[in-house]
């Protein structure tokens, strides 16, 4: 019994009235291949440089952000590392998340980690969305990746289905505000409410154990 097994776990049944619910900003999760730019696209919408202090600029911890869009909606990112040794951390952040930006690199297509991405979407029952980064590259090539990512079944707009896709420069800053109001489109269809006024819960992200500390 599903109530039965909450209250064995602690966890509380309260169900929310409906006239308490408000609308709430959506969390999303950026996913994809090591390299593809994630960290830089992160970097773009915030306006500041994340990379540059970590080893070899590869994301090595969880973080989260809270971004404005142009018409003033407010996105919680979360930033999950891409890198194939922390695989079990960004299912972690999948699993927090209500949606996930797929980064693409428009020169490089769809490589292990980005299908990684779409089978940790897909077992944590999130939607995707799809961001092709890169296009300032004369080698970017858009239909080559829209058509790869269709041979794992995520079909884009453009092919028919209804993944939403935007075409981007994270480096250049081209095209942010179309993706940021596909999220927010995403966020619309998905109906994200929550009650400002109840007891807050949280998800721990990361932990780490620190010598006479324990774990934090």
């Amino acid at each position: 019994d599903m109530e039965e097994s909450a209250m064995e776990l602690g966890i509380a049944m309260d169900e929310d009235d409906p006239e308490d619910l408000q609308p709430r900003p959506p969390v999303v999760t950026i996913m994809g291949h090591v390299d593809h730019g994630k960290t830089s696209l992160l970097d773009a919408i915030r306006n500041t440089r994340v990379t540059a202090g970590e080893a070899g600029g590869i994301t090595q911890a969880i973080g989260a952000y809270q971004a404005e869009t142009a018409d003033g909606s407010t996105i919680t990112f979360i930033d999950t590392p891409g890198h194939a040794a922390f695989t079990d951390m960004r299912e972690r952040g999948a699993n927090t998340a209500d949606m996930i930006i797929l980064v693409v690199a428009a020169d490089d297509s769809v490589k292990q980690q980005t299908a990684d991405s779409i089978a940790c979407a897909r077992q944590a029952d999130v939607p995707l969305l799809v961001a092709v980064n890169k296009m300032d590259l004369p080698a970017a090539d858009a239909g080559r990746v829209l058509a790869d990512l269709a041979g794992y079944e995520v079909l884009t707009e453009d092919l028919g289905g209804d993944v939403l896709c935007s075409q981007i420069s994270a480096k250049e800053g081209t095209n942010l505000d179309d993706l940021l109001s596909k999220v927010m489109l995403q966020a619309e269809v998905l109906d994200l409410k929550a009650n400002p006024d109840r007891d807050a819960q949280g998800v721990v992200l990361e932990a780490s154990t620190v010598k006479g500390l324990g774990t934090v």
